[in-house]
């Protein structure tokens, strides 16, 4: 079997990075849609497609985050002045931040948790692809995600879950290396013989 020594070095070094690193450039239109277009060929049992694209661009980025900005305000009017800032530039951190959005619901032949592992996989393929581009990338929830207050803000319809939010842009830092488990930690063989 040929080896494509290319994806290989690229696997070996893949690495996300923090959204607050992130600067301009990022990808413009075009090269939005040709990620995303490399996003959506993942398994997809029953080509059901249980996923949807939000892309956030422009000045709407920061709209959203002081409206995520009030609704965790209300949530806890505590907040720190080092939170507020945190919570004012969510979605301005990255040029780009796209939702993916599970659609995930029950079905006759295709079990809900492959849809759901469908979505996973779109997330992963949108940041190797963001990184194909020569972006940088990272896939992040946080709390909005889960509260459905912020579903509409966000164009999360009812019964929809978010599966990421993923930010991409450019950076100015070095890329680190993070720690990743021990293969003989995460791996157990059943059968066979070498």
């Amino acid at each position: 079997m040929k080896k494509d020594l290319k994806l290989l070095d690229y696997l070996a070094v893949r690495r996300s990075i923090p959204a607050f690193q992130m600067c301009e450039p990022g990808p413009d239109k075009v090269e939005i849609e040709s990620i995303l277009s490399l996003a959506v060929r993942v398994p997809d049992h029953g080509k059901l497609a249980p996923w949807r694209f939000i892309v956030y661009r422009g000045e709407e980025r920061a709209r959203i985050s002081e409206e995520l900005l009030k609704l965790a305000l209300e949530k806890n009017p505590a907040l720190s002045e080092e939170m507020i800032q945190v919570e004012r530039t969510r979605f301005t951190r990255a040029p780009i931040v796209i939702g993916v959005v599970s659609t995930a619901a029950p079905h006759a032949k295709i079990p809900e948790w492959e849809q759901v592992m469908s979505a996973g996989a779109v997330c992963l393929n949108l940041l190797m692809a963001a990184n194909a581009y020569g972006y940088v990338s990272n896939w992040l929830s946080e709390w909005f995600a889960f509260d459905e207050r912020a579903h509409p803000l966000l164009g999360i319809k009812p019964g929809e879950k978010v599966a990421g939010f993923i930010h991409i842009g450019s950076t100015e830092f070095p890329v680190v290396e993070r720690p990743r488990p021990a293969l003989t930690d995460v791996l157990s063989w059943r059968g066979g013989e070498d």
